[in-house]
């Protein structure tokens, strides 16, 4: 028997995603329990806020920031996907706010 999803979980679904999946659909790391590593690292920040936990939901919006390699990756979800596609697919799920060095 299954039951029918309440209207608030069906709007949270469409509109947020778990910050985990969003992480690894965006192709910013190569496997989920990586993306699940960062996020109970404490290192990860949405809109200014630390997170520890991967089930933290992100939305259109958001703003981003964490380690990536040597340096610190800013970036500003543009839309939720339905799945993890190509990498041409995946940028443009975000925005790069990452200041880049001057040369």
């Amino acid at each position: 028997m299954s039951r029918e999803p309440k209207p608030q979980e069906t709007e949270l679904s469409a509109s947020k995603a778990r910050l985990d999946k969003w992480l690894w659909q965006a192709r910013f790391f190569k496997s989920r329990g990586l993306a699940q590593a960062l996020c109970r690292s404490g290192l990860l920040r949405v809109n200014g806020t630390s997170i520890t936990k991967p089930d933290a939901h992100v939305g259109a919006g958001d703003i981003l920031s964490f380690p990536y390699g040597r340096s610190v990756r800013v970036v500003q979800v543009i839309a939720l996907p339905t799945r993890r596609g190509p990498p041409a697919e995946a940028r443009l799920l975000y925005r790069d706010l990452t200041e880049q060095p001057e040369p």
